[in-house]
């Protein structure tokens, strides 16, 4: 873990931060905690330390909201993203292990913006089950090289115009696959350290808050307000990795 200037409190303060919003959105819209949390948590952790915290966090968050939402799930379309992450899965940790932070850094803001602005565009395309398959190679990909499954799924259901209630539950699903499969990848290959999972238990009953929070914002938004939620987040996110 690295301190911050300000000193430990400083430290713990943009941990519970980071924490807390990142759990709101991945509750409100079923990708925002591995876009949001990851890059901020590389300000006070190493690349291995974020992208291990990330999974096992999303994966509780996941893991608690499947039971609500499974019915919403698109079973086909998960199956497919199954089949295609298998090999992005192995493509991903060799990116990690040959990539410094600095360039994982930047890799995760120009991914960020890339689809964000294709998606402000109001980018658009037909579903099919090839384009499945190709989507979930990419997340898997994106899953251990920078603890990031959501991008491209999110593109590939926004562009299709997935209701916000099928793309939030089949993505939960589809995490309960990726995270633990990604996360023992990254444990193998890259090692894990105590500071991550004291930091995990630590960040356990800030989830729990995030999990109550989101519920009640996915209830109240509508898809509207979705997207322009979903905007905002991938723009501060995607701008702020560019900066040293």
């Amino acid at each position: 873990m690295r301190i911050e200037e300000g000193g430990v409190g400083l430290t713990v303060f943009i941990f519970v931060t980071i924490i807390l919003v990142a759990s709101v959105l991945q509750t409100s819209t079923g990708f925002g905690f591995s876009i949001v949390a990851t890059p901020f948590l590389l300000m006070i952790f190493e690349p291995n330390e974020a992208i291990q915290i990330n999974l096992v966090l999303s994966l509780v968050i996941s893991a608690a909201l499947i039971k609500k939402a499974y019915k919403d799930v698109d079973k086909g379309v998960l199956r497919r993203f199954i089949v295609g992450s298998l090999p992005g899965l192995p493509i991903g940790i060799l990116i990690f292990l040959m990539a410094n932070a600095s360039h994982l850094k930047t890799g995760m803001g120009l991914v960020i913006l890339t689809l964000t602005f294709l998606l402000m565009a109001n980018f658009r395309l037909k579903k099919t089950k090839r384009k499945d398959v190709i989507v979930g190679g990419i997340s898997g990909t994106l899953t251990t090289g920078i603890g990031m499954p959501g991008p491209p799924i999110l593109l590939y259901f926004s562009g299709t115009d997935t209701q916000k209630e099928r793309l939030r539950a089949t993505a939960f699903a589809f995490y309960l696959y990726i995270y633990p499969i990604s996360l023992l990848i990254q444990v193998v290959f890259a090692g894990t350290s105590k500071t991550v999972w004291t930091s995990i238990g630590l960040a356990l009953p800030l989830v729990g808050i995030g999990l109550y929070f989101g519920q009640l914002l996915f209830k109240h938004i509508n898809q509207k307000y979705f997207r322009i939620f979903t905007y905002t987040a991938l723009l501060f996110t995607g701008i702020y990795l560019l900066f040293p």
